[in-house]
């Protein structure tokens, strides 16, 4: 029977691997003490396997409250097993098992899950991204470059005639995605119908004009019947993208969206910081991603370089390889670079990670051109054709007039701006 194993970066004051069987006890067949009928055959079948214990540098302060006074905390690296017999292709009771209870147990002042590996029989009973890199692509008709996308801002509080105002502003400008603010669903002075009915309004007047429909990612996120039905009126209105919150939605939630198969799902991982941020807890990307590829999102939100946020480049630079990684044969994902962006971070991005195969969003980098939105639009397609040109800021800028205008704009946010 094939296993699923899951990687964990632990600390704990107690001998390491008594630490790791009571994780692997608590989260399969056992409990805190022994009980009638968990027999040996039993145990066989069904409780984790401590595969492997790595052990890391030691700490001297606990990471997480629980177990202070301790001379050291060993930290290590994990690899614990499980029979998929324990809950077969049930992705919500699978989370349950690799990412429960376990965060909990007194044994551990830090607990990441860091990585899964995925038995190759998963690929039969889930189908991944049904569009992937190569659908969003061939529905936007962009190729060999970034798809260049931005945000509705003000985030709330337009109306759908403000929106469908901005969208034309931004469709003339030649943007290739727009999508709706996390915070935006349905508003009281801005329904999810209405929207969507001046929105599209737009766009397709404008791909029957210039033949180029762009791609706007409407904020489905609520209950599912609910989602389903807003799901059907974006695909009579002609949409080409919907948008879940998929850490508010759910696994399950979302699934149900994504198995409807008619529309690319963009995931945005709004509430990510608070699974990850911290070191010893919660989970890292490369598991994350993995998990939200079996169920279907086609695009991938992984932050940006020098972002707004928290988040390292280092980090980012992971996020971006993980989703590019090839998992049970294919489930291809694309990334989505977000946070704080302008062209000034297209150099190190393409230095660092090699791809275009991305979606280059863009707010105030965009927005705030002083060309305008046309302009922002026109700079951020030079800064990328300059950074697959291995150009650096200062010669695209020597370049191109639009983007130049964007460094005198924005280049003071960089950091490496003099590399």
């Amino acid at each position: 029977m094939e296993r699923i194993i899951a990687t964990y970066f632990i600390e704990t004051p107690f001998d390491v691997e008594k630490a790791a069987q009571v994780l692997a006890g608590e989260q399969s067949s056992g409990t805190f003490v022994a009980i009638p009928g968990e027999t040996e055959a039993l145990k066989e079948r069904f409780a984790a396997k401590v595969e492997s214990i790595n052990l890391l540098e030691p700490a001297y302060h606990p990471s997480l409250p629980g177990a202070e006074g301790y001379p050291v905390y060993h930290r290590a690296e994990l690899k614990i097993s499980w029979s998929i017999e324990n809950f077969g292709y049930n992705l919500p009771v699978m989370i349950s098992t690799l990412q429960g209870n376990l965060y909990e147990l007194t044994q551990f002042t830090g607990l990441k899950l860091m990585d899964i590996d995925i038995p190759n029989s998963f690929a039969q009973h889930f189908v991944g991204p049904r569009f992937g890199i190569e659908g969003c692509r061939n529905l936007t008709h962009v190729y060999k470059r970034p798809l260049i996308g931005t945000i509705i801002k003000p985030s709330i509080g337009l109306s759908p005639d403000d929106t469908a105002a901005l969208v034309k502003t931004l469709a003339e400008a030649g943007i290739d995605f727009i999508k709706d603010d996390e915070l935006q669903s349905a508003s009281a002075n801005s329904s999810f119908e209405a929207r969507v009915d001046a929105v599209m309004e737009v766009i397709n007047r404008h791909a029957d004009a210039t033949g180029k429909k762009v791609m706007y990612a409407f904020n489905l996120s609520n209950e599912i019947d609910s989602m389903l039905r807003r799901y059907e009126y974006l695909i009579e209105a002609g949409g080409t993208c919907a948008m879940v919150s998929i850490n508010s939605v759910g696994l399950a939630g979302t699934k149900k969206i994504c198995d409807q198969g008619v529309l690319p799902i963009h995931a945005h991982r709004n509430g990510w910081g608070m699974m990850t941020r911290h070191p010893l807890l919660g989970i890292d990307f490369r598991a994350y991603q993995k998990l939200w590829r079996l169920v279907g999102v086609d695009q991938l939100h992984v932050n940006g370089i020098q972002n707004k946020f928290w988040e390292s480049d280092d980090s980012v630079v992971r996020s971006i390889e993980a989703c590019r990684q090839p998992m049970l044969g294919g489930y291809e994902v694309l990334p989505v670079v977000s946070s704080g962006q302008w062209g000034g971070q297209a150099p190190e991005t393409y230095r660092r990670t090699q791809t275009v195969d991305l979606l280059y969003m863009a707010g105030g980098g965009i927005m705030a051109h002083p060309d305008g939105p046309k302009g922002g639009v026109i700079a951020l397609n030079q800064a990328w054709e300059g950074a697959v040109k291995g150009l650096s800021i200062q010669q695209t800028a020597a370049l191109y007039p639009e983007f130049a205008k964007s460094v005198a704009k924005f280049g003071k946010s960089l950091s490496f701006m003099s590399n």
